[in-house]
């Protein structure tokens, strides 16, 4: 079964090759110049959440980094590479923070049953939980408190994007730049906006504030 599977994705990424060579046949040399995405996504590592595929978004329009419940952690070197290197370089216009609903992660960090190495990373999901823990904790409704859970903790992973010196620094020196707060409906196949946007850091407590 698993030969079979490796042949067969195969077989599709050539089908796939000519399907985009028979609509362009410079499709491939064009993409071979170089990138200049507008997006930079930041999603879930779930396999049900392809980031260009749900915002009919074609090769070369969206920059992507994925982990484990589509956090921001400032210690995050691999995180902190895609972003210095999306804002700087490929000067992209919008950062999308990008979570989805019945979300493993959120969920994990709801519980106490350990998984292994993750439970360390999840550490991070906790944190969110501690800090609106009166507000979850009165939801009774189990499903309705994890929907909340979600859309919680991409409002806060927003929040710490716009912390980061890197964003910061671009707003300084006067980029276009602004952060948006998503959540993706695994059974509808829609995105909620939040509504938590940031293009400048006057939203931002004054401690938060970088001065350089």
């Amino acid at each position: 079964m698993g030969s079979e599977f490796y042949k067969k994705i195969l077989e599709n990424n050539k089908a796939w090759s000519e399907t985009k060579l028979a609509k362009d046949p410079e499709f491939f040399n064009k993409l071979a110049q170089g990138q200049s995405p507008p997006l930079l996504w930041i999603g879930c590592s779930d396999s049900r959440v392809p980031a260009n595929e749900i915002i009919g978004a074609q090769p070369g329009e969206v920059f992507v980094h994925r982990n484990i419940a589509n956090m921001v952690v400032h210690s995050d070197m691999n995180m902190l590479s895609v972003l210095d290197y999306a804002v700087n370089a490929l000067k992209v216009k919008h950062v999308i923070v990008c979570g989805h609903y019945g979300c493993g992660g959120v969920n994990a960090a709801m519980g106490n049953q350990s998984i292994g190495v993750i439970d360390n990373w999840i550490r991070h999901i906790k944190d969110v939980y501690r800090h609106h823990r009166a507000y979850l904790d009165s939801i009774i409704d189990e499903k309705k408190r994890f929907d909340a859970f979600v859309e919680i903790n991409v409002k806060e992973q927003v929040c710490d994007l716009a912390k980061t010196s890197i964003v910061q620094s671009a707003w300084k020196n006067g980029q276009e730049l602004c952060l948006h707060g998503w959540v993706y409906g695994l059974d509808t196949g829609i995105v909620k906006d939040l509504e938590v946007n940031f293009c400048d850091n006057n939203d931002l407590d004054k401690v938060d504030r970088l001065v350089f």
